[in-house]
């Protein structure tokens, strides 16, 4: 096909996307009041082919808008409530032994998992063991899970969401790093403003119940997953985001003093690749063709706060990541 008649047909697929976000974020608002930042994450994470981990206190209405993505886009969803007892296999799913009608031999059959679905809901990741959290690393990096011998492929497209509550408790195991990096973003649901909590129960103590309606299928966003790797994005831009990483490591010959005070650890590669895929897909949602360093700036702090390590310095300054990666943004210019 002709170079021009692709570009044509990106082009349009574009105005498509911006329409079919306009129409996702109203079929939302039927159930969902407020949360926008943690919507838009979302929507870039499913469309850049990442996963994302979604961080706040119980009843902020996490799951509720997780199903209500997942209906609104036609994809199956699954829910794995994550307690001390879950096992791998809960998971991934369990081998049974079945008695063949004819001949009366056993044979063994593969009864597949929760994770056998487009959309995953990880509810409270960190309830779980450490092995129990490992039967999900497979499945988000490889799009694929082995069991009984045997490796099956996860129907695309494929999206991991987790959720984890801050507040620590007795009886959590926090996800180790590796399995922190696997998440494209780390998106912090605050509690609702004063006018939005006033909607909230108005809605949910009436007989109100929404009527959603499909936007996109499954076929339409592993097209459009495809059409963000072809997005053109400038050198300067990916300058500018892998400056901005290599800045967190204290290893790094250009990171700031406060980086070498306060940082144990800084964000690896990954983070870099993930910062300029999600400013392609924030760019193109926004119905813009290659994306700005603004676009960098603005998921800074979703894809780089679970991949700093701050030491006991920062603890006693009383400094966090976010505030880490707030300064950074401040210091590391565009134009260098």
């Amino acid at each position: 096909m002709p170079e021009h008649q692709t570009n044509h047909q990106d082009l349009q697929t574009v105005e498509e996307l911006k329409t079919a976000k306009d129409q996702i974020t109203s079929q939302l608002r039927k159930v969902i009041v407020g949360q926008e930042d943690v919507i838009e994450k979302l929507l870039i994470a499913l469309l850049s082919n990442g996963h994302c981990l979604l961080v706040g206190v119980p009843g902020l209405a996490k799951t509720m808008l997780i199903r209500t993505i997942a209906e609104t886009l036609d994809l199956s969803f699954s829910r794995i409530q994550f307690t001390p007892d879950l096992m791998p296999s809960d998971i991934t799913g369990t081998e049974l032994v079945e008695e063949e009608m004819g001949t009366g031999k056993r044979v063994f059959r593969f009864v597949k998992g929760p994770i056998f679905a487009n959309i995953v809901l990880a509810d409270e990741i960190n309830r779980t063991p450490p092995k129990t959290q490992a039967a999900l690393l497979q499945a988000m990096q490889e799009r694929e899970v082995t069991a009984a011998g045997e490796t099956f492929h996860l129907t695309p497209p494929f999206f991991v969401l987790a959720t984890q509550n801050p507040i620590e408790q007795e009886g959590t195991y926090p996800l180790p790093e590796a399995q922190l990096d696997r998440f494209m973003f780390n998106v912090f649901v605050d509690y609702p403003k004063y006018e939005e909590e006033i909607e909230i129960v108005k809605t949910t103590t009436s007989s109100y119940k929404a009527e959603l309606e499909t936007v996109l299928h499954a076929e339409k966003i592993i097209e459009l997953q495809q059409l963000v790797r072809r997005v053109p994005v400038s050198d300067h831009v990916v300058n500018y985001a892998v400056r901005l990483v290599r800045s967190t490591r204290t290893t790094s010959e250009n990171a700031p003093s406060f980086i070498k005070d306060w940082v144990s650890w800084g964000a690896g590669p990954r983070a870099s690749q993930y910062l300029i895929l999600g400013a392609k897909t924030r760019a193109i949602l926004e119905g813009r063709y290659t994306p700005e360093c603004a676009d960098v700036r603005e998921l800074a702090l979703a894809v780089l706060r679970h991949r700093i390590v701050t030491n006991f310095n920062a603890e006693a300054d009383g400094i966090d990541s976010d505030q880490v990666i707030q300064r950074l943004i401040q210091e590391v210019r565009e134009d260098q």
